[in-house]
């Protein structure tokens, strides 16, 4: 009972973006092109749109921060349907564009999975620093300097969680799963660009604080 009066206390917007993340991982395994593999990268996509009225009625969040959560979780739902490393792109780059799009960047590898971890820092740093704000007492400043360091955690814990999953359920398809694609440095790559993604978004709320501390003080001296 308390569960169902979790998913009537949310906003509609943050229901309606619940909802838009259960149907984009219902359809991503529709006809699914690597049954053997693919439902793995959906498991925690799963548990999250379980449990995301729960965390919400404990912890909320600002529609904008959610709206954060579910474009990091639409493109891994994406990425996961073809197990992020044959993520058609190049193909659509052909068909949409009508440009090779690995040919453009001088790519080698399929680059998609760089892409969904890059997104990770570029979107987690918001909520991070709204929950360590509200909940956690901190500053503007330091909860999103906080988040930077967020954000190179999780990477690092995540790399070891995928690597075990696959140990555990599926050590024959290990190095599929984790998209390494025979590159031996993937995981600290992965873990570098997501802090690329995290610094930029650092750096950009970070200018924002500056100037609404700015524009708070020239109000005072106003007034």
């Amino acid at each position: 009972m308390n569960y169902l009066r979790s998913w009537g206390a949310l906003s509609v917007p943050q229901l309606r973006m619940i909802i838009t993340l259960a149907i984009a991982v219902l359809l991503a395994n529709i006809r699914q092109p690597y049954p053997d593999i693919a439902p793995l990268q959906h498991v925690p996509t799963i548990l999250l749109v379980l449990a995301a009225p729960l965390l919400l009625r404990r912890w909320p969040l600002s529609d904008g921060s959610v709206a954060s959560v579910l474009a990091f979780f639409l493109l891994h739902t994406l990425a996961g349907r073809y197990t992020y490393s044959n993520v058609p792109y190049d193909a659509w780059g052909r068909a949409v564009l009508g440009i090779s799009i690995d040919q453009a960047f001088g790519l080698v590898r399929n680059d998609f999975d760089r892409i969904v971890h890059l997104s990770f820092g570029l979107f987690a740093i918001r909520p991070f620093a709204e929950l360590a704000r509200r909940y956690g007492g901190m500053g503007r400043k330091g909860a999103i300097l906080c988040g930077l360091l967020f954000v190179g955690a999780v990477s690092a814990l995540y790399e070891i969680f995928e690597w075990l999953l696959t140990i555990v359920l599926a050590p024959g398809m290990a190095d599929e799963y984790n998209g390494q694609q025979g590159d031996m440095w993937d995981s600290q790559k992965d873990m570098a660009i997501a802090l690329v993604g995290g610094a930029v978004t650092s750096f950009w709320m970070l200018v924002r604080a500056g100037k609404g501390e700015r524009g708070h003080d020239d109000r005072r001296r106003s007034g």
